[in-house]
């Protein structure tokens, strides 16, 4: 499901996503954003949280895309989560 403005593609694009941890969900976000004809320097990810994995695999699809983040955490566990990371961010949000 996409829902974005008619004049999406003239405008600035701030992408938020609290945790950037193996960067699928940004990269996904982008690439949507990409195919509504927004410009990749009219694209800045925002996220509290972000892992080097997540933000390598991100700046080497897009190298063009810029990322706002608090913090840069150690890594990502076996399981896929940050290290050592805020715990379930979704499960502290909603509950």
């Amino acid at each position: 499901y996409v829902k974005l403005p008619p004049d999406v593609a003239r405008r600035r694009v701030l992408l938020l996503d609290p945790l950037l941890g193996s960067g699928r969900t940004l990269l996904m976000a982008v690439r949507v954003l990409l195919d509504h004809g927004v410009p990749l320097t009219s694209i800045v990810c925002v996220t509290l949280f972000a892992s080097p994995e997540g933000l390598h695999s991100l700046l080497y699809t897009y190298a063009g895309v810029r990322i706002v983040t608090t913090c840069v955490e150690l890594g990502l566990s076996p399981e896929g989560y940050l290290r050592p990371g805020c715990g379930n961010f979704g499960d502290r949000y909603f509950g």
